[in-house]
């Protein structure tokens, strides 16, 4: 069964009403989805959140609306304050439970590879993969185990396909994970010529707030 997502509606767009929301604890949102009308809705923060961790970030909830029928939703997007660390603005896409979406789902690996007990590096090329399903098939992890894999070896998107109910849609071609030998490192040793000569690229502190773009 799904969890349940309370809303209101929210029909009063103007910036002083939806600067209120945010000073109650409610981040103010849309439901959108394919042929359907959007709805304005706002959300209790600390409850998304909450529901988010709980049943993952690609899970179908109820959001049920005041006045409305309840809907069934995927969190689509969000927008956060880096500043103050909340969340800003929120997007849910009402789901057909029998039509396919196309999400991102986290890869995560299982047992510890030889080639890296070898000396090998554990190279990670992917992290989360593409796939296509219905809202009750998504998985909410992909497991790949890594207990046999050795120096030079790899794990390709190919590795993957068979006997699944959904559809991975990244190339069949595409490096997951690989352990290379030792000498491949990309690692400078101290005093090597080049090493350090390159900046690192600015770290952003700050962002423009999206609150002045609020609908």
């Amino acid at each position: 069964m799904a969890a349940t997502i309370e809303a209101r509606d929210r029909s009063d767009l103007r910036r002083s009403q939806t600067k209120q929301l945010r000073k109650e604890g409610y981040v103010p949102g849309i439901v959108y989805g394919k042929g359907k009308e959007p709805v304005t809705v706002a959300v209790e923060g600390i409850e998304l959140i909450k529901n988010v961790r709980e049943e993952g970030r690609n899970a179908v909830f109820s959001l049920k609306v005041e006045g409305k029928n309840a809907l069934d939703v995927m969190l689509y997007d969000y927008q956060s304050d880096m500043v103050k660390n909340e969340l800003i603005h929120v997007d849910f896409y009402q789901v057909d439970m029998s039509t396919e979406v196309d999400v991102e789902v986290n890869i995560n690996f299982d047992g510890e590879a030889p080639g890296v007990k070898q000396g090998g590096v554990k190279q990670q090329a992917m992290h989360t993969l593409n796939v296509r399903a219905t809202p009750k098939n998504i998985p909410e992890e992909i497991k790949i185990d890594i207990s046999e894999l050795n120096i030079g070896d790899s794990v390709l998107v190919s590795d993957l396909k068979s006997g699944k109910n959904f559809e991975i849609l990244d190339e069949d071609d595409t490096t997951i994970i690989t352990v290379l030998p030792p000498q491949q490192q990309d690692i400078p040793e101290e005093g090597e010529e080049g090493a350090g000569d390159e900046q690192a690229e600015p770290e952003v502190i700050n962002e423009k707030s999206k609150d002045d773009n609020e609908e």
